[in-house]
C-alpha cells in the first residue's frame, strides 16, 4: 500500500473512530442524564409516599382515651426505622405556619437539628402542589426534599416536610455510569476492531490498481489485469481505456514524423543533386552549404518530435549496463588509431525510465564528444540515488569524463547551444551536446558541464530512473 493509500486509509480510520466516539459520548451522556432523572423520579415517589402518610397521620382527630404524643404516632406510622435513628439522613417536620406561638413536630432522626426551607432557597410550587429540590441538612448531608404546605383546618396550617439522603440516588447513579463505561468501551474496541477490519478490505482494490500502475509505470505490465468490485471497475476501464488511447496517439506521431520526415528529405535531395552539378559555382556551393545546415535542423527538429511522442509512452524502462558497454567497445573500435581506454563503472541494476534509443543518442553522443578530446583516457560513472527524502522514484546520474583539454565556462555555455563548434577541424555538426540537452529535458532531467578531475570536460546527466 503505497503513501497515498495509506493517508486515504488513516484519514478513513479516523473519521469512523471520531464518529464512533462522538457518538457514544453523546450516548452515554444521555442515559446517563436519563438514567438520574429516572432514579430522582422513584426516589422523589417514595418521598412522597412518606409526606401524604405524614399529613394523613397528623389530620387524624385526637382520641380523648389515646394519651401519646401525636408525634409519636406519626413517626410509628411512617413505617420507616430510619426516621427514628438519630441523623440517619432520612427526616421529617411539621411546621405550623399560622397563629402567633410556633409549633414544630420533627422526627427523632433530626435530633436537636433543623431543616432548611425549600420556600427560603426560591423554590417554587409545581402544579401538584409540591415543592422539590436538594438541601443540605445537619451534618452538611445532602439531602433531596419534598416540602408541602397543608391546612388541617381547626389545628391551623402547617409546612410539611420529609427529606432523604441523597447519597442513594449518587451511588445508584455512579454505579450505572461505571457499567455504561465500561460496556461503552467494549463497545467502542469491537466497533473500531471493525472499522479497521473493513477500512483494509475496502481499500484493498485501490491496493491492487496502485500496485498495477506501478507495474505499469515500471515496464511490468501494460494494463489492469483482474476482477474489481462494480464501484471500481469503472476506474479501471477508464484507466485502461486511457492507456490504449496513449498507445494510438505514440504510433499515430511517429507515423506522422516519419511522413513529414520522407515528405521533406526529397525536396531537399533533388535540391542537392541540382546544386551539386555546378560545384564551383558560388551561388551552388552556398546552396549546398545551407542545404546541409537545413538537413542538420530537419533531422533535429523532426527527432525531438519523434521524441516527444514517445516520451508520453508509460512503462518504457531501459538496462542502463548493456547500453553503455556496448557504446564503449564501438568507441573503442572507432578510436582504436588512438589508443582512447574507456573505463565504465555502473551501478548494479540502474534502468532508464525512457526508450532504449533515446537513452543510446544522449549516452552516445557524450562518450563520442569525450572521445574525441580525450589524450587517453574517458571515464563512464552511473549512479543510482534519490533526489529528495520522500522522492517516489529514483535519479540516474551518468558522468561522463576526458582527460582533454578541457573547456573554461564561457566556452561550456556556448558548446551547449544548438550547431555551435569551437573546433571546425573536428568532424561533427555542433549539434551533439544540444540534442542531448533537448533530450534531457523531454525527460525531465538536465545536462551539466564542469572540469572533470582526470583534467578534461565532464558532462554529467541527470535522468529519471528506476
Amino acid at each position: 500500500m503505497n503513501g497515498r493509500t495509506k493517508s486515504l486509509a488513516t484519514r478513513l480510520f479516523l473519521s469512523a473512530t471520531a464518529w464512533v466516539v462522538l457518538i457514544l459520548v453523546i450516548t452515554g451522556v444521555v442515559l446517563s442524564t436519563v438514567y438520574k432523572r429516572s432514579t430522582e423520579r422513584a426516589f422523589d415517589r417514595r418521598l412522597n409516599f412518606y409526606l401524604r402518610t405524614l399529613i394523613a397521620e397528623a389530620a387524624q382527630p385526637d382520641d380523648p382515651n389515646d394519651k401519646s404524643d401525636k408525634s409519636e404516632r406519626s413517626v410509628q406510622s411512617l413505617g420507616e426505622p430510619l426516621f427514628e435513628l438519630p441523623l440517619s439522613g432520612w427526616y421529617w417536620r411539621m411546621a405550623r405556619t399560622d397563629g402567633d406561638k410556633p409549633e414544630v413536630r420533627a422526627s427523632r432522626s433530626l435530633w436537636d437539628a433543623s431543616l432548611p426551607k425549600l420556600e427560603d432557597q426560591g423554590v417554587e410550587l409545581d402544579q401538584s402542589g409540591v415543592r422539590l429540590g436538594y438541601v443540605t441538612g445537619p451534618e452538611n448531608q445532602n439531602l433531596r426534599m419534598v416540602e408541602r404546605p397543608v391546612d388541617l383546618g381547626t389545628e391551623g396550617k402547617y409546612l410539611a416536610s420529609v427529606a432523604g439522603d441523597a447519597t442513594e440516588i449518587y451511588e445508584e447513579t455512579w454505579a450505572f455510569n461505571t457499567y455504561l463505561a465500561g460496556t461503552f468501551a467494549a463497545l467502542s474496541v469491537g466497533l473500531l476492531l471493525t472499522t479497521i477490519f473493513q477500512v483494509r478490505f475496502g481499500l484493498a482494490p485501490l491496493k491492487r490498481i496502485s500496485s498495477s500502475l506501478a507495474a505499469i509505470r515500471s515496464g511490468q505490465a501494460e494494463r489492469l489485469e483482474g476482477e474489481f468490485p462494480e464501484e471500481i471497475a469503472p476506474l479501471a476501464r477508464e484507466t485502461n481505456a486511457l492507456l490504449d488511447a496513449n498507445r494510438a496517439i505514440v504510433e499515430r506521431s511517429r507515423t506522422h514524423v516519419g511522413n513529414l520526415a520522407h515528405a521533406i528529405k526529397t525536396p531537399l535531395s533533388v535540391i542537392v543533386n541540382e546544386a551539386g552539378i555546378n560545384r564551383g559555382d558560388p551561388f551552388a556551393a552556398k546552396v549546398l552549404e545551407q542545404t546541409d545546415i537545413m538537413r542538420d535542423q530537419v533531422a533535429h527538429h523532426l527527432e525531438r518530435a519523434r521524441i516527444a511522442a514517445r516520451v508520453t509512452t508509460i512503462g518504457t524502462v531501459t538496462e542502463v549496463a548493456p547500453v553503455i558497454e556496448a557504446l564503449a567497445r564501438t568507441m573503442e573500435k572507432i578510436h582504436r588509431d588512438r589508443d582512447i581506454l574507456i573505463d565504465s563503472e555502473i551501478h548494479a541494476g540502474a534502468k532508464f525510465r525512457g526508450e532504449r534509443q533515446d537513452f543510446e543518442e544522449m549516452a552516445g553522443n557524450l562518450v563520442d564528444n569525450a572521445c574525441k578530446w580525450a589524450g587517453q583516457q574517458v571515464r563512464v560513472e552511473v549512479m543510482v540515488e534519490r533526489s529528495a527524502a520522500n522522492a517516489p522514484d529514483p535519479v540516474l546520474r551518468i558522468i561522463v569524463d576526458d582527460d582533454g583539454p578541457g573547456l573554461s565556462p564561457t566556452e561550456r555555455t556556448q558548446v551547449a547551444r544548438r550547431g555551435q563548434r569551437l573546433d571546425e577541424t573536428k568532424p561533427g555538426s555542433g549539434l551533439g551536446l544540444s540534442i542531448v540537452t533537448d533530450l534531457a529535458q523531454l525527460y525531465g532531467g538536465s545536462l551539466t558541464l564542469g572540469a572533470a578531475p582526470i583534467g578534461g570536460l565532464r558532462a554529467e546527466l541527470v535522468l529519471p530512473g528506476v
